[in-house]
């Protein structure tokens, strides 16, 4: 499950483990657990960012809390319903965070910047691309960007268009920018055996090395009160960026210096290690699941064929077709078990793999009338997921 460990980098080398960080900062963490922002917590957390960009540290921040000041600002009840109002609260709270993070980071000669993002904004190779190179481009001229999903746009009934969490996202700029280490820091000190809240003997796992179906039932249940999310979409969001080759460390972002010791490599939260290697741009993009329209299920043969061979995927070793895509869209691809293989873009529709799965590649002219080649994915357009 996970494995309890202290290792801990040579704090007698300069060279810091790290170099290109995002860091997420949740709503329960800058609130302090009330409902209004906690401009203590916030000085801390920015005294520390600012300490690292100092050092030559490459840095983004994805913070909450705008909903938080809106309703603070406006004096409405803590729980308010409603998808507008949600959005006006966002609107009159954006502001005020912006200008908050102005003053701290103003007073150690930092420039910040916002950017409001949607899944939608992602969901193209354009729009990713389009993202992408401006965040680039602000670190490289060392301004602070403010990331956060807008969510005066954003609605919950259409979820294509929808983070639904800034975790999430926090994985998703972290993809986007070739991060090295994704912080998502929380008022928890990270994954327990049970809910600390509730069980004396819950017990702090401090490292995963993957984020197996075991590690994902121990999140259940742990929804805080004041954010979106809770540990299940901090574990959903560790998936994504491990599988991308980054690093995750969740903690408790209240604690003294906590930025400045993760990323000295301390042992401190839950750390997830990374299960492959950096990913290319594209692959990234692949795996990132924002324009997924599709699932295939693949026998043992065809799953190890893709695993241990590094082969495409042919009709034969399908057993099953979810969704409807269209040929050139991006379909997930899982073994008979239910494990995630990877992602692919598949050369076939739907409605034609429903045809063909199963069948030898030499059928398939016979079967449809046209034929696009033997490989329902072809290798070169695959990304596996180690395990």
């Amino acid at each position: 499950m996970g494995e309890v460990t202290s290792r801990k980098f040579s704090s007698s080398s300069s060279v810091l483990p790290y170099r290109r960080i995002v860091a997420k900062f949740g709503t329960g963490l800058l609130t302090g657990g009330s409902d209004q922002l906690n401009e203590q917590i916030i000085s801390s957390l920015v005294s520390q960012v600012a300490k690292l960009h100092h050092q030559g540290l490459e840095l983004v921040i994805v913070s909450s809390g705008a909903i938080a000041l809106g309703k603070y600002k406006l004096g409405l009840p803590r729980k308010l319903g409603g998808i507008p109002y949600k959005q006006v609260l966002a609107a009159v709270g954006q502001n005020r965070l912006m200008y908050l993070y102005e003053q701290l980071f103003s007073q150690h000669n930092i420039t910040v910047a916002q950017a409001l993002l949607t899944k939608s904004d992602l969901s193209d190779r354009a729009g990713y691309l389009n993202a992408r190179n401006t965040l680039l481009a602000l670190i490289k001229l060392k301004v602070m960007c403010i990331v956060n999903e807008n969510d005066v746009v954003a609605v919950d009934e259409i979820q294509e268009a929808k983070f639904g969490d800034n975790d999430n996202l926090s994985a998703m700029v972290a993809n986007l920018v070739d991060a090295d280490l994704l912080l998502l820091l929380t008022d928890i000190d990270g994954l327990y055996t049970a809910d600390p809240h509730r069980s004396p003997d819950a017990r702090l796992i401090t490292q995963v090395e993957r984020i197996s179906p075991e590690i994902e039932r121990l999140t259940a249940g742990t929804t805080t009160g004041t954010g979106v999310g809770g540990m299940i979409t901090k574990i959903e969001a560790a998936k994504l960026a491990t599988a991308c080759g980054i690093t995750v460390v969740i903690a408790d972002g209240r604690k003294k210096d906590i930025m400045l010791k993760l990323v000295s490599g301390e042992a401190l939260g839950t750390r997830f290690s990374p299960i492959s290697s950096k990913l290319e741009s594209r692959k990234r993009w692949m795996l990132s699941g924002l324009s997924t329209r599709g699932k295939l299920v693949v026998d043992a043969g065809a799953a190890q064929a893709l695993e241990k061979y590094n082969r495409s995927l042919l009709a034969a070793g399908i057993r099953g077709v979810e969704g409807k895509f269209e040929r050139g869209d991006i379909v997930n691809i899982y073994d008979i078990k239910g494990f995630h293989l990877g992602c692919g873009i598949a050369n076939y529709s739907s409605a034609d793999i429903e045809i063909i799965k199963g069948v030898h590649s030499k059928k398939i002219a016979a079967l449809l009338g046209y034929d696009y080649g033997s490989e329902v994915v072809h290798r070169d357009n695959l990304v596996s997921i180690s395990r």
